[in-house]
């Protein structure tokens, strides 16, 4: 048995930011800790505190464990090290559209990284995390923190980082019941007509644009989708409701956070209409009969990082 560990924390995310599906994401200023040590023996501990803490595994089924044993794997190192103590503390809330299982990915492959003494890059841990998690949307701003744009090239990913060039409040309103990715995107239909992609690729590009030069006014219309809200929209009560009513109240647009049911509204700081946007987004909610809480945050700017390690 080893007594060193380390301590992991991952931001949440959000993912697609309205028109760039799949590929636009970014952190935001919840986490996600985790606590890990390498056993020498084949033996499994796991205790989790927080969000999820009734309904996340404490087996083999854990996706923090895979995630180590996945990057242990890469490093031969897995027969060496084929137990763990893992302990999570957990504030992103669950199958909400926050990145939760990104966050577990991406804190199990950081933390097995450190204690195996760095073996891969962020790079590297970026192209395992989406060949675990099947896209980058989410994973990628979890370990690099701000917005980030990525795609992925005959499977291998590639990812642009960067913040805006002004400051903004992210307003999520969390509804009171879940909703898995594989339902989402269980409504998603497979072709798209041409209208609606290039809606979409004219959006997300103006979106980038305008966060880059720090130009506002661009961003009135720009969080709109036609790929994929139009046919989750039967999934989320008053979605386009609570939309509109973040706009009126001083938001710069609103879109679901990646496959929901949480939706984001996007503010600018020196507004000071964050608390307004947030209680008109819990109201219209509410219209529907879905009751809802409102988290305020920042962008996460470090992405995945070492809170503390211990050497011994």
């Amino acid at each position: 048995m080893t007594n060193r560990s380390v301590r992991i924390r991952v931001p949440g995310t959000s993912a697609n930011c309205g028109p760039g599906f799949d590929a636009i994401g970014l952190a935001c200023t919840v986490y996600n800790d985790l606590e890990l040590s390498l056993l020498k023996e084949p033996n499994l501990t796991i205790t989790i505190e927080g969000e999820g803490a009734q309904n996340i595994p404490c087996d083999n089924r854990n996706i923090v464990w895979r995630s180590v044993q996945y990057l242990l794997r890469k490093a031969k190192l897995d027969k060496e090290y084929p137990g763990a103590v893992i302990r999570m503390e957990n504030h992103v809330p669950l199958s909400r559209g926050l990145g939760s299982s990104a966050t577990a990915i991406v804190a199990g492959l950081k933390a097995a990284n450190v204690l195996i003494g760095n073996r891969f890059n962020r790079r590297e841990l970026l192209q395992f995390a989406t060949d675990i998690e099947g896209h980058p949307d989410n994973v990628a701003p979890a370990i690099f923190g701000g917005f980030t744009i990525s795609t992925v090239t005959r499977g291998n990913v590639e990812c642009f980082t960067f913040m805006p060039k002004f400051r903004m409040k992210l307003v999520v309103a969390v509804p009171d019941f879940p909703l898995s990715t594989r339902k989402a995107r269980a409504v998603l239909p497979e072709k798209v007509p041409m209208k609606d992609a290039v809606n979409n690729i004219g959006r997300a590009a103006m979106l980038v644009a305008a966060l880059c030069k720090g130009n506002d006014k661009f961003l009135r219309n720009v969080f709109e989708d036609a790929l994929h809200q139009p046919y989750r929209a039967e999934l989320i009560p008053g979605m386009y409701d609570v939309f509109q009513a973040a706009r009126k109240a001083g938001a710069l647009g609103a879109n679901l956070s990646g496959a929901g049911p949480c939706l984001i509204a996007y503010t600018l700081e020196k507004r000071q209409c964050e608390e307004a946007v947030g209680e008109a987004m819990k109201l219209a909610f509410k219209q529907h009969g879905v009751e809802s809480r409102i988290l305020i945050m920042d962008l996460d700017n470090r992405g995945a990082h070492i809170v503390n390690e211990n050497k011994e």
